[in-house]
């Protein structure tokens, strides 16, 4: 859904009476960070709190190789998601970079990253195994610095929304 649309919604339902959307759920990530052209501005103007989901970008960013796992493998939405990343190494590479300097898994590097973001209510994150959702508790601790935090982010190159282009699903 585009900012606009969301908006949109929001008036009608002030209009009616209705309750108003709290929170809005988006596909965001160091590898896709398209919701900060509109969407975040929004969130922050009106109030309403983001979760995020795929804050690992479907597994791209837990460390793992590609193809290492079966799912990798066949999740036709991940290659789509990660395909159409030209920074997609470089960004890979660095938090994979400071994750070893910090002696900590790529994926909480990641998460990090995600909770350095005031306008972040909560990730989504999805749990194979039950270290993944202690990696990820123990991501809440990690206060990454300035220096990182520009270093994860410098290599991203904007790109076409993904899902849907002026209402339409691509």
């Amino acid at each position: 859904m585009s900012a606009w649309q969301f908006q949109k919604a929001n008036a009608i339902a002030e209009k009616n009476g209705w309750t108003k959307f709290s929170c809005m759920q988006n596909l965001y990530n160091l590898i896709y960070r398209e919701e900060e052209r509109e969407m975040i501005p929004y969130l922050v103007d009106a109030g309403i709190g983001m979760i995020c989901w795929s804050p690992l970008a479907r597994g791209a960013l837990s460390g793992k190789p590609a193809g290492s796992t079966k799912r990798s493998v066949s999740d036709k939405p991940r290659h789509n998601l990660i395909n159409s990343s030209t920074a997609l190494d470089e960004i890979v590479s660095m938090v994979a970079t400071i994750a070893q300097k910090r002696g900590v898994t790529s994926s909480q590097i990641a998460l990090a990253w995600l909770f350095s973001k005031p306008y972040l209510t909560a990730p989504i994150v999805g749990c194979g195994k039950e270290q993944y959702l202690d990696e990820a508790v123990a991501a809440l601790d990690i206060t990454l610095t300035p220096e990182e935090i520009e270093e994860l982010e410098k290599g991203y190159k904007a790109r076409p929304i993904f899902g849907y282009t002026a209402g339409k699903l691509v």
